[in-house]
């Protein structure tokens, strides 16, 4: 299937859900509208909202301090999650004595972890990023570690016996092989790191779009919490649209579905 019919039948989909939802929000069916306005809004309501808040401006403040806390929380989880994920498959005895506090730390409720943050660094962007960088830091260690510990010990012993060192090893047989789950956990994390963001910013801020969505929330505009979930969304496709740039770049060398490089 060509990228263009992918893209149409994407497109297609979107079209057909929002058609869909203008209707039962605003005609009704059997005498009953099945998708009450003052709950779920509509389409043409929600993109007023939408075009009101750039043509205004009012958005563009809300969402650099977004951006700026995703993109720091993405970077800094990542970055830690592959140095600690491949130092703990590189390091069997230091994988086994951290288990029980890597896994009782990555069951705490992030909540919970949000208005703790919030007390040690303040309200400000830091203390949402923190909260992004639990969300994202897990997602990526376990892959990368599980991507390394996947390492076929063939290719292993090969490179052993052509007399590679360790140094070579990482970076022609260990690197590669975690690229495929680094990557896969990285298009996840994209989404958890702007979860992260606007939690800590609904539960305390001044401003982001979390702030909000929590002030449309507060007055029963239904029409500026869609708004503000449709920005969101673009917001992660596009930087999700960015990772997968790079991750193109990188792995060139991995076969496509059709079996050509």
């Amino acid at each position: 299937m060509s990228r263009v019919t992918l893209l149409a039948l994407q497109v297609l989909v979107a079209v057909v859900c929002i058609a869909l939802w203008q209707l039962l929000s605003t005609v009704p069916v059997f005498g009953k509208i099945l998708l009450p306005p003052f709950f779920f809004s509509n389409p043409v309501d929600v993109l007023a909202q939408i075009v009101k808040w750039f043509s205004s401006g009012v958005i563009w403040k809300h969402l650099g301090i977004t951006l700026t806390e995703s993109i720091l929380a993405f970077v800094i989880g990542s970055a830690g999650g592959v140095l600690v994920g491949f130092w703990f498959a590189r390091q069997p005895l230091v994988a086994a004595v951290f288990d029980p506090y890597v896994k009782m730390v990555n069951a705490l409720p992030r909540v919970v972890l949000a208005p703790i943050f919030a007390l040690w660094l303040g309200l400000g962007i830091w203390s949402k990023v923190a909260l992004g960088v639990t969300l994202v830091f897990f997602i990526v260690f376990f892959n990368v570690y599980q991507g390394v510990k996947e390492v076929s010990r063939t290719v292993l012993d090969n490179g052993r016996m052509l007399g590679m060192s360790e140094r070579q090893l990482m970076r022609h047989v260990y690197w590669p092989s975690a690229l495929s789950w680094m990557f896969s956990s990285l298009h996840t994390s994209v989404g958890f790191a702007v979860v992260g963001a606007v939690v800590g910013e609904y539960l305390g801020s001044a401003a982001g779009l979390g702030y909000l969505i929590q002030q449309a929330e507060g007055v029963f505009d239904v029409a500026g919490v869609f708004a503000g979930m449709f920005v969101l969304s673009a917001f992660v496709i596009l930087i999700d649209y960015g990772v997968t740039l790079v991750e193109r770049r990188l792995l060139v060398w991995r076969p496509t579905a059709d079996g050509r490089g």
